[in-house]
Formats: C-alpha cells, structure tokens, sequence
C-alpha cells in the first residue's frame, strides 16, 4: 500500500456493510507438542536495519506491504531483539488481550520510551509493579474527576480558538497540543488556566512543548535510536530532558511542603498520598516517571488525534457537514454524530500504530505457532483497515457507527487488557468538548486536496504537515 485511499464524498445512508465480521482464528497459549507442528509465520528477507528504518520511518508502509504479500500474520525483526510476530485477527488480539499478565509481559518495558519515561512508570513497568502502579493511578481518571475537567477543557478550547487568524491557513497540532497540554497541567497539578511562567510549573509547561517541538525534527529519529537498549536516557534524549526533569523534581519538593496537601485533589496530590496495600508510597523518583508518562502521553497522543480527525473531516465535505449542521442545529443526534466521528478518525488514523507483547509461553496464532519469548505485535493500523471487517476501509464514514458499537477486540486505539490506557476516558472527554467547540465556532476547508501523509514518530503516528487547515470563518 504506497498511497493513502481518499474516502468518497457521497455517503448520504450507513448501510449495514460498512461493519463486517471476520472468520474466526485459533490463537493462545500452546504446548510444546503442538508448536512442533506448527510452521512460523513468513518472514520478509531483508537486513534488520533495513526493517528498522522502513518500520520506522514508514511503518504505514511496512505493514501493509506486508499483510498484502503474507497474510494476516507475519514475521518481522524490529526494534526489540528477536524475530517478532505481526498479526491483525481479532481472535489474535483476544487472546492477547485476556491473557494472564506474566504470560505476555509489554514489549514498551523494552522500546525507545523506556529511557525516556522510566522503567518503573505505569506504561513501562511489567508484572506486580505495573499492577501496583495502574492501582495507584487509577482513580483520577474516572467517573466524577472526568466531569469535573470537562469545564478545563471547554475554557481551554474556547481561549485557544480565539487566537486563531481567520483567513489563514494553520497546522491544528500545535494548537490542539495548547489546549490538551493546558488540560493535563490543570488536572494534574491543579492549575486553572495556563500556569505563570516563573514558576516550575510554568518552566515545566514550556520544557514540555519545546521537547515536543524537537521531537518532530529529523534529529529526534537518531536520538530514538540512540536509546535502544537503555534503561536511562542517553546523548541527545538526556540533554532534551535536563530541564523538564529539573523542573518536575522542583515542583515535587514543592508539592512535598504543602501544608494542604491532604486536602488537594489534584492528581499529583492524590498518588503522593495514595499508598498500596503494604503501607507504600510513590519515591520521587516514581513520582516523576508517573507525572512524565501523564505529561507527554496525556497530552500529545490526544492532541494529534484531534489533528487527524479534522484531516480526515476536511477532506469529506459529507462528514464535515454532518457533523457541522448537528452541532450547530443541537439536532437531537448531535452527540452521536461527535462520537461516530471520533470513533471512525479514531479507526482510520490510530495515533499509535501498533502495540505489542513478549510471549512468555509458545503462541498460536491461526496456521502459525511462535516459541516461548517471541515478541507479537499487534498492528492496530491494520485490524483497523481489514475489508471483512470494515467494507470500504480507507474511506472515512462516521456514518458506519450509527447502529454499532466498536468491538473490544476490533477496534483497539486505547490498547487493551490490563494495558489498556489509563487516561482514555478523559482522552475521549476532551475529544467530544474540543470537537463540539470547533464545528461550532470554526469554518474550516483543507489547503491541498491529497491526504496528508502519516508521518512515524517513536511510537506514534501523526500527520506530516501537522493537519494544516485554513480558517474560513470564525463565529461568535
């Protein structure tokens, strides 16, 4: 696959074909008996490297030249030592998925993030200290603490639309990144607004967006590689991170000598008081892992999602006007239409690609067997794009969710399991309030007619030219 499908403009009905089913697939643990009668997956015949840089530097590319020569299931080797297995069945991701933890450890304790975040955080920790960690950050992403940010969000948006020129054309990745950046500063250390810029969290912010600027320049690409195999961040990576951790360690003391720390309920404050089950608390050093994963996690993964959907939306003027006369008309569906919308961007164009496992056991997966220690990746990219289970697969039509709701193991953009992301509900809050905002408030049209080009990023997808737009109009 070496170009992006554009999606048909004329999609005035949702017929039922647009969600198909897939045939099922034998997969899960194996003994060894039967992985002898099992063949491998097939493998692509090219140097590691050259599979590294292509994966890396086009994984769009990759997978799906792969999957139309192999198959559903496939051999690659990557990143992380060993020959690894690719596949994209729902039964493949099931089991996965609902498999015992210590069977299929996190291949992320091993990627380029690993330095970057820590060992010990909730995205790259492993075993009882994953457990202990999730447990620990889970409160704060649920039920009242998601209604209580919703306000942030809608403030943020509305601040951040205002300062947009009319009659101009802008890359809306940098601007979502504003607004969710502003949204996880507040919900996590409990600032409303943007934070005054003397302070740490202030420094903290502008560290923040300076790294996520870097990360985008043809350098960052070395700097990934550089990491690989390192527990600490190494060269160019511990250079771009002295200032950020400088400034998370200030805000901690700080935080540390509250007198009303016991009566805050940010998020820094509640997992500096929470304790596990045998008395202990989070070290500083835990603490910063933690509140870097939340940071940049929580922040710029939503944020590109948000550029990718209003990529897709003005390159589909039906799904544009859908979604626009809906929110502007408060029809009756207008909250479907904003969860259909973000559902189907969220299918099309994941944010991350690929997520992935270390089986500790010999796998099955369908005609395939793989031994004990075999890294399986999951490609989110292609399960989202399979035909038999979405018709019509490169044409973005919100309208195929009218009678359907996404399958835990079809459609997978939050992960899954006891891995599925610990902030995907506020992920989804801050989609719905910024959507609505924008078709709302915005006019917005698309500056070339070609799709922009999924451009790979560590672990991420994001568009190339950062979902440039040009705004028409701005209502009151």
């Amino acid at each position: 696959m070496n170009s992006i499908a554009q999606a048909p403009t004329n999609h005035a009905t949702a017929p039922a074909e647009l969600v198909g089913s897939v045939p099922s697939s034998p997969a899960g643990e194996i003994d060894a008996s039967e992985l002898a009668g099992l063949p491998l997956p097939p493998i692509r015949r090219l140097p590691r490297p050259v599979q590294v840089i292509w994966f890396g530097q086009r994984q769009w590319n990759f997978v799906f030249a792969n999957r139309a020569k192999y198959g559903d299931v496939w051999g690659a080797r990557g990143y992380v030592p060993g020959r690894a297995a690719v596949t994209c069945h729902p039964d493949h991701v099931q089991s996965i998925f609902r498999a015992p933890p210590d069977k299929v450890p996190t291949l992320a304790a091993e990627s380029p993030l690993r330095p970057v975040l820590g060992p010990d955080s909730v995205l790259t920790a492993n075993g009882p200290r994953h457990l202990r960690q999730r447990k620990l950050l889970l409160p704060p992403f649920h039920g009242e603490a998601i209604a209580r940010y919703e306000r942030m969000i809608a403030d943020a948006a509305e601040r951040e639309i205002e300062r947009w020129p009319v009659g101009k054309s802008l890359a809306l990745a940098p601007r979502m990144q504003a607004i969710t950046l502003d949204v996880i500063m507040a919900g996590i250390f409990g600032i409303e607004g943007k934070p005054k810029p003397n302070t740490p969290e202030g420094r903290l912010r502008r560290a923040i967006r300076g790294v996520t600027r870097s990360s985008t320049l043809p350098g960052a690409k070395i700097a990934e590689l550089m990491n690989l195999g390192h527990d600490e961040p190494f060269g160019l990576t511990w250079l771009a991170l002295k200032i950020p951790d400088r400034c998370i360690y200030a805000i901690i003391s700080k935080r540390r000598r509250d007198p009303d720390l016991e009566n805050r309920n940010d998020i820094l404050s509640l997992i500096m008081r929470a304790r596990t089950e045998d008395g202990e608390t989070l070290s500083d050093r835990e603490l910063r892992n933690e509140l870097m994963t939340l940071v940049l996690a929580g922040h710029e993964t939503t944020a590109n999602q948000l550029a990718w959907t209003w990529e897709r939306l003005v390159r589909t003027p039906d799904a544009q006007e859908r979604l626009v006369t809906a929110v502007r008309d408060e029809t009756d569906d207008a909250d479907d239409v904003i969860e259909q919308t973000i559902t189907e961007a969220m299918r099309s164009r994941p944010v991350i690609p690929i997520t992935g496992r270390r089986v500790a056991v010999p796998w099955r997966l369908g005609d395939y067997g793989v031994p004990a220690g075999t890294p399986v990746a999951l490609s989110i990219l292609l399960l989202h794009h399979r035909e038999d289970l979405y018709p019509d697969p490169f044409a973005f039509r919100p309208e195929r969710w009218r009678d359907h709701k996404p399958g835990t193991y079809e459609w997978i953009p939050f992960g899954g399991g006891t891995r599925r992301c610990l902030g995907a509900a506020l992920a989804m809050a801050e989609q719905r309030v910024v959507l609505r905002a924008m078709a709302r408030r915005l006019d917005l049209e698309a500056t070339t007619s070609e799709p922009e080009r999924p451009k790979h990023r560590n672990v991420t997808m994001i568009p190339a030219r950062g979902g440039r737009v040009l705004v028409r109009a701005r209502r009151a």
